[in-house]
């Protein structure tokens, strides 16, 4: 069992965590636009409400990231399983 222990460790370690990283600066870079969208274009009432959307959708992304993460954080404590 040793042998996959190390090999599910590595995945996490090297691809895992890095994605999940990568995905949350996503979500923060897609809000920052959707926020200099909404304000540097204060009298484009279109290009406002894309800014709007913007914000909207990245922070229903950012929650469902996060709410994701603590819910399998929370099953893996509860079955003792270690993250690396």
């Amino acid at each position: 069992m040793e042998p996959f222990n190390a090999f599910y460790n590595n995945v996490v370690t090297l691809i895992i965590n890095p994605l999940i990283g990568l995905l949350f600066a996503v979500g923060i870079a897609y809000f920052v636009w959707g926020a200099a969208q909404f304000i540097l274009n204060a009298d484009n009432e279109e290009a406002r409400k894309k800014g709007k959307q913007h914000l909207l959708w990245s922070v229903i992304g950012l929650f469902i990231m996060v709410a994701v993460f603590e819910i399998l954080r929370i099953v893996l404590n509860t079955f003792g399983v270690a993250l690396p």
